[in-house]
């Protein structure tokens, strides 16, 4: 539980230690101790005796020691009745295992019970005193002056520091120290405590499961307040570790001693004013908690939660005192409720302590019922010596603290059951074994029983008995008295998932809400979100920031965003990933339904004209510059105009491989032929010369092979694309982030640009022989028309190549289209209509004699 001090008396330490120091440098042939005796508060003879250090006063008056003279004893003040009740619950033990015929027949037990005054240095100094005894020990000069251990094994002490102290001092002597209520985790190191044991468990299972508690209901902004001493800087130090494991963050950690100036207590309470977290997680004993509790009702500061442990959140006086409601709903660990029977019976019954001379006995009595002795000047009645308790209702007839009681009464039984091994007990027991309290320890540790309620009780490696805490809620009646509910178990046996079990209670909390509390320093990120820190803060101080686009978060408080699959992208709200739209040029939409149109007009205007040529094939128009030709580059255009729809629709892997090749075999075959009746036109005006005999060099058949030629070389650098890196489907992840550009990929770059590379430069062939072919007759000049034609077809497939790498996705299709097209309706309307207008508006033209008719050339 608790420890009641620091180490403020050095001087008292050293006076002990001097006094060891003194015996083993004894001159005399008599040993004798160095300065005052030490009497118990409290004796009762036996056969084997036991010790007991309890805190029969909580404080002591502070003095300055000049260390000039001999320092006076300490002067004990604030009489504790609880540690009246713990020697009760000690003689109570006594008691019954001496009126047992069952364990240690024959042999009674004894003990001398002493006053440590929640001191360090006087619980040292009593510990001296129970193993040495106040008497001389004769023993010649020359040899060893030792004697047996006056007492077995003691029992206490309440708190962990004086535990500490005397588990030092008594650890070389083995002799066993067994506390009811001494729960720091650092007296489980059976280096530094040897013969320390406890039947109370650690605090590092109450630390931990604490912590749980804290985190079971979500709150991960806390204070925490602890006394500072051992059981609390230990205690705190465990919660710390395991809150951090758990990612709750404390935003203040402050210590304080019942002992402390007042202004020490106002720097605490500034600083939970300022807080902004709204749980109070302690460590305090239940005397610091009543210093706490009247400050904090002085400043009326309520409205906080408050998680305590079994130091006092099950303390009946602690409540009492709670008088402004401080502490309504709190919640927090306990030892389980345990009923000894015929304990409060003797307990309350106070005649034999009032047998005792002792002094102190006499302030007991007077506290106790409220009267006074010695008559003073006042109303306070006079004791009689006879006074009962009934009626009466303090702190020691309160019997909230009986699992404590049960823990010394335990401490003793244990003992007992170690000596009835040793002593061989049966019907009778062995008296002539010398008891050694090294054995006594050693069979400690191994002995396991159950008491006569049902309780086992047994010591691990480390001294601990098993960690079991109930979990109480303080809720306030009607009549304003605090009832502890139990809500919940922890049990530290169990798996780490099944430890902490909390019941389908309805619980209270602070300020009599039934709604749980939120202290948290930032609120949950909800899913869509991640948290990132703020800078200088703990962990649990963040700020929630969105997902970036094509990530998501699906859990509140995320701490990192998670990037989709490639083929997914973020919803609007960043908390899942939805499949990305494939996109391609469809048939169905605006632009590709255009297209379609444009391309089928294209197919149907080119097959009108070729019906029209046919029509009117023996007309002079039509058979001048090789009809044959102008039916394939029809033919060819056909094919161009087609072509264009194996861009449109989902790529797949034969459309990818027919849009690109049969684009370019198609183009070479159309530019071929119009580079042959460019050709045509040139040979044909030649051989109008005299004497000219060149058309018979570039007839119909040479005309044939030249288109076939060219074609041909179209035809292989496909062939060799499609065979070494053919163009392929390829879903485009990157250049949309919420779509999938479904695409045809090239496959080879090289292949491609050949392509087109080859149709330019036919292109541009073509154009330069039309070019210089365009001052011929007027009558007889298709050059110029095939000039225009390839202007046209240059300049679309020019400003093709930069639109056709920056448009985007299915528009980069669109643009291709668009050049097919375009390039497409200039030869056709270029090469084609003005003689179909001849043909159909102006026949009187369509005569040979106008076709072979002279005029003056005219420029261009």
């Amino acid at each position: 539980m608790t420890s009641t001090q620091r180490w403020p008396e050095q001087g008292w330490a050293l006076l002990q230690l001097l006094l060891v120091v003194s015996f083993s440098r004894a001159e005399e042939p008599v040993c004798r101790h160095r300065g005052d005796p030490e009497n118990p508060q409290l004796s009762k003879d036996g056969d084997i005796m036991l010790g007991g250090v309890f805190s029969f006063h909580s404080s002591w008056k502070d003095r300055q020691d000049t260390y000039m003279q001999r320092p006076l004893p300490l002067q004990c003040t604030s009489l504790n009745l609880r540690g009246f009740q713990y020697a009760q619950a000690m003689l109570f033990a006594i008691e019954e295992i001496n009126n047992n015929t069952d364990l240690l027949p024959g042999i009674s037990l004894g003990c001398k019970i002493y006053d440590t005054c929640g001191s360090i240095a006087r619980a040292v100094r009593v510990a001296l005193a129970l193993a040495n005894g106040n008497g001389d020990a004769s023993a010649l000069s020359e040899g060893p002056c030792t004697s047996p251990a006056q007492v077995q094994a003691i029992m206490g002490e309440t708190s962990s520091s004086p535990c500490m102290a005397i588990a030092t001092v008594m650890g070389p002597f083995h002799i066993p120290l067994i506390s009811h209520f001494a729960t720091c985790a650092c007296l489980s190191d059976k280096v530094k405590y040897p013969s320390f044991l406890r039947t109370i468990p650690s605090d590092y299972y109450q630390s931990r499961a604490l912590a749980q508690l804290v985190k079971h209901f979500g709150w991960t902004w806390v204070g925490a307040i602890r006394t500072n001493d051992d059981y609390g800087n230990n205690g705190m130090a465990i919660f710390i570790e395991t809150a951090q494991q758990l990612g709750i963050c404390l935003e203040y950690s402050v210590f304080f001693f019942r002992t402390d100036p007042p202004d020490k207590i106002q720097k605490i309470i500034n600083i939970i004013k300022a807080s902004t977290s709204k749980v109070i997680v302690t460590f305090l004993s239940h005397m610091d908690m009543d210093v706490l509790i009247h400050e904090f009702s002085y400043h009326n500061l309520t409205g906080y939660q408050w998680v305590g442990t079994e130091a006092w959140i099950f303390d009946s006086q602690t409540a009492t005192l709670d008088r402004h409601h401080i502490l309504d709903g709190a919640i927090g660990l306990s030892i389980p409720k345990a009923q000894v029977s015929g304990m409060r019976e003797f307990i309350l019954d106070v005649k034999s302590l009032n047998t005792s001379s002792n002094e102190i006995f006499t302030k007991f009595w007077e506290t106790l019922f409220s009267c006074k002795f010695k008559q003073t000047a006042g109303n306070q009645r006079k004791c009689t010596g006879n006074e009962d308790l009934t009626g009466v209702d303090n702190s020691f007839t309160d019997m909230s603290l009986m699992p404590i009681f049960n823990n010394v009464y335990k401490g003793v039984y244990a003992v007992a059951h170690a000596l009835h091994i040793i002593l061989g007990c049966n019907q009778t027991c062995n008296t002539n074994v010398q008891l050694d309290p090294f054995t006594i320890l050693q069979n400690l540790k191994k002995i396991q029983f159950k008491t006569k309620e049902g309780d086992e009780v047994y010591f691990n490696e480390n001294g601990d008995p098993a960690a079991k805490y109930e979990i109480i809620n303080w809720q306030p009646t009607e009549n304003g008295i605090v009832d502890f509910v139990t809500v919940g178990l922890y049990d530290a046996s169990l798996p780490a998932d099944k430890q902490l079990n909390l019941e389908n209670k309805s619980l209270i909390w602070a300020e009599n809400s039934y709604q749980v509390p939120l202290s948290v320093c930032s609120e949950k990120c909800p899913p869509g979100t991640r948290k990132v820190l703020q800078k200088g803060k703990p962990v649990c101080c963040y700020d929630c920031v969105r997902c970036a686009e094509g990530e998501f978060s699906n859990s509140t408080d995320s701490i990192t965003c998670v990037r989709c699959h490639p083929e997914f992208w973020s919803n609007e709200r960043r908390d899942a990933c939805v499949k990305k739209d494939p996109e391609f040029l469809s048939y169905k939409e605006i632009m590709g339904a255009l297209l379609t149109a444009a391309s089928l007009f294209g197919t149907c205007m080119t097959a009108a004209v070729a019906f029209i040529f046919f029509r009117y094939r023996k007309t002079p128009i039509v058979r001048a510059n090789n009809s044959e030709l102008s039916f394939l580059l029809l033919f060819s255009l056909t094919l161009c105009f087609l072509c264009s729809l194996t861009f449109i629709g989902q790529p797949s892997e034969w459309s990818c491989m027919l849009r690109h090749t049969a684009f370019g075999i198609t183009f070479v075959l159309c530019i071929s032929c119009v580079l042959g009746k460019t050709i045509v036109v040139l040979i044909a005006f030649r051989a109008t010369l005299p004497g000219s005999n060149v058309m018979k060099w570039f007839g119909p058949a040479q005309q044939r092979l030249s288109v076939l030629a060219f074609t041909l070389i179209q035809v292989i650098i496909c062939i060799l694309w499609l065979t070494i890196s053919p163009p392929f489907p390829f879903r485009n992840f990157k250049q949309f982030k919420d779509k999938i550009i479904l695409e045809c990929a090239l496959g080879s770059a090289v292949g491609f640009w050949a392509v087109l590379g080859y149709i330019g430069l036919l292109a541009m062939l073509c154009f330069i022989l039309a070019f210089l072919a365009r001052k011929l007759p007027d009558n007889f000049n298709e050059a110029k028309f095939i000039t225009f034609s390839m202007l046209i077809f240059c300049a679309v497939w020019i400003t093709f190549i930069p639109a056709y790498v920056s448009s985007p996705g299915k528009f980069s299709v669109a643009v291709e289209i668009f050049a097919i097209l375009a390039s497409s309706f200039g030869l056709l309307i270029c090469i084609f209509i003005p003689k179909c207008y001849i043909i159909l508006l102006k026949p009187e033209k369509n005569t040979k004699k106008n076709m072979m008719g002279k005029g003056a050339p005219k420029s261009f």
